[in-house]
Order: C-alpha cells, then structure tokens, then sequence
C-alpha cells in the first residue's frame, strides 16, 4: 500500500491574491517579536525603576503619585539581559518589518490601508502570539 501524496494547499493561479494569506517563515518571525517583546516586558516589570543607582525623591504631592524609593540600581547581569532582549527585540522586528512578503503585497496592488490593515492582522494570527500572552497582557502593556 502506498502513501498519497499530501493535498496541495496551494491557492490556485488563478486566485485573487490574499495579502493575509501569510507565509509561515513571516508568521514565525510575528512569534518570535511577539515572545521577545513579552520576555522584556516581564523582565522591565521586576527589575528596579533606575538603571543606576539613586537616591530617590519622596511623594509629596498627593494627586499625582510621582516619589521613588531609594535603589541601588541594576545588576550587571540585570543589564545583560536586558540588553540583550532589546538588541534581540530589535533585530526580529526588522525581520517582520523587512519581510519580502509587504513587497509582495506592495507589487499585487496592496497599499495604503490595506497594507497598514494586513500589517496588524499579523499581529492576532493564530501561531503569531505566543499561547502564554493573553490579550488582557496587551492591553495592560498598552
């Protein structure tokens, strides 16, 4: 007995171009910003409010909260990490930016709103966010 051959998902020739119809190598590059973007956010979220060490300021005006505690700044590893995840952040966002498929989108027609519009569906497509960032996380973020 043989195996059959797998069914072609390919959109015929013949079909309209669908600029959400996107490719999984852009998809694993929204999920990997995505993570990124999450990690960092988790990470500024434990980490002291200053960068180097301060003495801090007090709250003294009650209707706006603005005082500091005294902190003696972020580790050396704190730092690394840190930078690390930006530089990180950074270079998979130029990946999804840069991609060949806006190109592509661009050359069959696909510009202004509509670009703008297949740009942030990428953001909520299934295998795009990571399962452990919830939409209550992005919009508290936000």
């Amino acid at each position: 007995m043989t195996t059959p051959a797998p069914k072609d998902t390919a959109a015929p020739a013949d079909a309209p171009f669908d600029p959400l119809d996107f490719p999984k190598d852009l998809l694993d590059a929204q999920l990997r910003e995505a993570t990124l973007y999450a990690e960092l956010h988790a990470l500024q979220a434990k980490l002291p409010w200053s960068r180097e060490p301060h003495e801090g300021w007090p709250d003294d005006q009650a209707w706006r909260r603005s005082g500091r505690p005294a902190t003696e700044g972020w580790s050396e590893g704190e730092a690394a990490a840190y930078d690390k995840l930006w530089v990180d952040l950074r270079n998979a966002t130029a990946a999804v930016q840069g991609h060949a498929w806006w190109e592509r989108c661009e050359k069959e027609g696909i510009k202004g709103g509509a670009l703008v519009a297949a740009r942030m569906a990428l953001k909520h497509v299934d295998g795009a966010v990571p399962a452990s960032l919830q939409q209550e996380d992005v919009e508290a973020a936000a």
